[in-house]
Order: C-alpha cells, then sequence, then structure tokens
C-alpha cells in the first residue's frame, strides 16, 4: 500500500455515504491528511449521522440528505474538487423482497451524483464504488475486472446498473469517473449483516453455537484501512480514469475456515449452526469470490499491509469494546 503522492491539504472533497463503514474510515483519513470534507449523509428524524459525531468530528461538514434528490446532491457536491460516491442500499437478503428500493437508490443515486459532477465546474475526478458481488460465482479466478458481470441477487444487479451508469457518463460526457471495486471489506464499525462482525458479535457474547448461513463459499477479505487506502489511491492514478478497478488482496478462504480462525482469535469453543434464514437461494449463492488486484498494484501502487490475522485482531478487539453498537446498520456500504 502506498501513500497518495497527491497532497491533500485543503482539497474540498465530498463524500456521500460518508456516515457508513467505509465512508467514515474514508472521512477521518482524508481528515487527517488535510483534506476539507463534505458528507452528504441519509436524512433521518433522529438527527443521527451514523458512525460520525458532529461533536467529535468538527472537521467535517455534515449535510443531512437524500442521494435519491437530485437538488441536494447538487448542493453536496458544488464547490469540491473530488466526489467519493459511497451512499448506496446494502445487504442481498433484504435485495429479495424490496428490490425497487434497491433501483431507486443504488441506481437512481448514481445517476443524481454523476450529473451533480457533469454539471458542476470544480469536480476533478468522481470515484463510484462498486462491490465484488458484481462479478457473482467466479468463472475463473483470480477474478479480473473483465470477468462477467453476474446479477445473482438485486442487490448485485443495482449495484452493476450503477456502475455502468457512472461509467456512461465517461463516454457520453467526459466525466472523470473512475470505478473502485473493493471485495469483501471488514473492521470495525460494520454491521452485523456482515459476516464477520456477526461470528465476532456471537463470540464476544458467550455463544456455544454459531448460527450462520452457508459456510463453504470463499471471500477475498480486505480490511478496511488497506481499502481506503485503495480509494486515495484511485484519485492520483490518470489511468483509471473511465475503467474499473478491483481492490482485494487476492487471497480467499472459506466462511468455515475462517469462522475457526476467529474461534482461535477469541478463545471460544464455539460450533456451527446453520441457520436456513440465512441461506441464499439456490441459485443466487455466490461460491467463490477472488481478487486479481492487478491493476491496482501496478496502476495505483497499491497492496494491502494488514494480514487477515491481523486485521481479524484488531476488529475482535473493536467488537469486544463495542459490543452495544456493532448492531447500528449503516446505509451506505
Amino acid at each position: 500500500m502506498s501513500e497518495s503522492t497527491v497532497s491533500w491539504d485543503g482539497v474540498p472533497v465530498c463524500i456521500t455515504g460518508g456516515e457508513g463503514f467505509i465512508g467514515s474510515h474514508l472521512t477521518e483519513r482524508l481528515v487527517s491528511l488535510g483534506a476539507r470534507v463534505r458528507v452528504l449523509a441519509l436524512y433521518n428524524p433522529f438527527g443521527r449521522y451514523g458512525w460520525l459525531d458532529p461533536t467529535v468530528h468538527t472537521e467535517v461538514e455534515l449535510l443531512p440528505g437524500d442521494v435519491r434528490d437530485a437538488e441536494r446532491v447538487a448542493q453536496a457536491v458544488e464547490g469540491t474538487e473530488v466526489v467519493f460516491h459511497l451512499a448506496a442500499l446494502g445487504g442481498i437478503p433484504y435485495s429479495y423482497v424490496a428490490a425497487r428500493s434497491y433501483v431507486d437508490v443504488n441506481i437512481t443515486g448514481t445517476i443524481n451524483v454523476a450529473e451533480a459532477c457533469r454539471r458542476s465546474s470544480t469536480v476533478r475526478r468522481m470515484v463510484q464504488t462498486s462491490t465484488s458481488e458484481t462479478y457473482g460465482t467466479a468463472r475463473f479466478v483470480p477474478i479480473t475486472e473483465e470477468h462477467p458481470m453476474q446479477p445473482q441477487s438485486p442487490y448485485s444487479a443495482s449495484k452493476i446498473g450503477a456502475d455502468n451508469m457512472a461509467l456512461s457518463y465517461h463516454h457520453a460526457f467526459g466525466l472523470p469517473v473512475s470505478v473502485i471495486r473493493p471485495f469483501n471489506v471488514y473492521g470495525p464499525r460494520q454491521s452485523t449483516r456482515a459476516v464477520i462482525p456477526t461470528i465476532l458479535t456471537q463470540l464476544h457474547r458467550g455463544a456455544r453455537e454459531l448460527r450462520l448461513g452457508a459456510t463453504s463459499p470463499t471471500r477475498d477479505f480486505t480490511y478496511v484501512a488497506d481499502t481506503v487506502e485503495g480509494f486515495l489511491a484511485v484519485v492520483t492514478s490518470d489511468r483509471s480514469v473511465g475503467e474499473v478497478i478491483n481492490v482485494g488482496s487476492g487471497a480467499e478462504i472459506s466462511i468455515g475456515a475462517l469462522v475457526e480462525l476467529l474461534v482461535e482469535i477469541t478463545g471460544s469453543s464455539a460450533t456451527i449452526v446453520t441457520e436456513e434464514e440465512r441461506l441464499r437461494p439456490s441459485d443466487s449463492e455466490v461460491e467463490r469470490l477472488l481478487a486479481d488486484n492487478t491493476r491496482a498494484r501496478e496502476w495505483l501502487g497499491w497492496s494491502p499491509t494488514v494480514s487477515l490475522r491481523e486485521g481479524l485482531r484488531r476488529t475482535s478487539d473493536w467488537i469486544a469494546a463495542n459490543l452495544d453498537a456493532v448492531d447500528t446498520a449503516g446505509y451506505s456500504v
């Protein structure tokens, strides 16, 4: 992983979904580098800003809104130079019962952000956040950016549509947009909708049985701090404009082996119990994800530095200290 070679000091940045899991880590990293950060956070009547606290993150301009509101998105983008678009409706299971909402947020939201960037006189780069779920079950490994898109869930279909819409603005209008495609990101603040916090939360609460879905699929896990550096590196690379960049570790582990590692790290002796409601429909399960990160390494000078064991240990320590907070479900990827 290489530090950005471009100074962020004083650079005005907009992050949609900056209050979410990855977004909050990206926000804090940019603030530490001296950027002037504005976050478009999902409006709610409780006045909450996800993982960002107005009394703590005083350097951040928090703007409540919704990416489905084109006018509000334009206000958020106005006057900024770099736009990181992370706001999305995530979570695969909910997409099975509310597919239209994924289209509204993920595709229409991306159109609104791209259009605001296109009309801006100051934006010099938009970064669209994708997901490895767009690839579906691997037809070949490691998965390159040329791998076919496979919409195995309404969620993945909406992200495929969002990515293509963002890229269309590059081809049709010359918008300088790059698509970053993170593989299974994990770390502090991740919602328990994801497998690692689900397992760790159960372990730290003393569970003797771990309630999970399928354990045979493999995933390519990347620690959130490494993923954030990938976001920054994309902006420094002119070669990434109009392109998709995989950001993944290049190593895979089965969910079953992951559970064994987490049990070892926490000193537990829990066993696995399969819960039917956690299983995906048979044709929807993604059996294998393994990134080819050649572009990230060669074009961006990026590679992960946090090992899986070390990242899991850090995540476990954070969850142990924040059990009441880990159930917070973020709206952003």
